[in-house]
Formats: C-alpha cells, sequence, structure tokens
C-alpha cells in the first residue's frame, strides 16, 4: 500500500521561508507528475506548483520566483521551498501525487504565515 504523507508546516514570520517535504511510501515503481496544492480557509484548493518525473516544473503566478518545487527520487520525496512568505500564503498544503497509474493525496500540512 502506497502512502504521500506531508511534513515541515508550521508558522513563520512573513518575509520568512520555510520547506515542506511530500514523501512516498511503500511499494512504489515510478513516480510520474507531483504537484503541490493549498487551501485557504473558505477558499477552494487551488494548484500551486507540479514537477514531472521527465524535469517539468511549473508554478503558479502568485508564487512565481518566492517558491521552488525540488524532488529527490531517491528519497520518493518532493520538496517545496518557500521565500519571502506572505500572509496569503497561509494554508494548508497538499501533495497531489501520480504513482504507478494511481494519484494520492496526503493530509496535508499547515502553514501559517504572520504579518
Amino acid at each position: 500500500q502506497v502512502h504521500v504523507v506531508e511534513s515541515g508546516g508550521g508558522l513563520v514570520q512573513a518575509g520568512g521561508s520555510l520547506r515542506i517535504s511530500c514523501a512516498a511510501s511503500g511499494r512504489i515503481f515510478s513516480i510520474n507528475l507531483v504537484g503541490w496544492y493549498r487551501q485557504a480557509p473558505g477558499k477552494q484548493r487551488e494548484w500551486v506548483a507540479s514537477t514531472s518525473s521527465g524535469g517539468n516544473i511549473n508554478y503558479e503566478d502568485s508564487v512565481k520566483g518566492r517558491f521552488t518545487i525540488s524532488r529527490d527520487n531517491a528519497k520518493n520525496t518532493v520538496y517545496l521551498q518557500m521565500n519571502s512568505l506572505k500572509p496569503e500564503d497561509t494554508a494548508v498544503y497538499y501533495c497531489r501525487a501520480f504513482i504507478d497509474g494511481t494519484v494520492y493525496w496526503g493530509k496535508g500540512t499547515l502553514v501559517t504565515v504572520s504579518s
């Protein structure tokens, strides 16, 4: 059975940095597209960034230049480095991973940015 778990969230001041992780475990042959999504209080979940096994990386406009997505294939882990954080980045961040033909979601990690 495959599990996807996010970690690394927390409280940070505006302008600060945080790195969150998405780790997949279990019987895994290949991890293809992995994306980060976030859901702020009272809002719909939105896509933030994604990385494919082929190396394609994309970002939502509001995080371009501030967030960096990367992956460590040996560890089955994808990271999201978040710099210059703003209060509007406050949300639960979710990882969505396409593994061996199946989509898996983690339960999320909370990022709170204080002003």
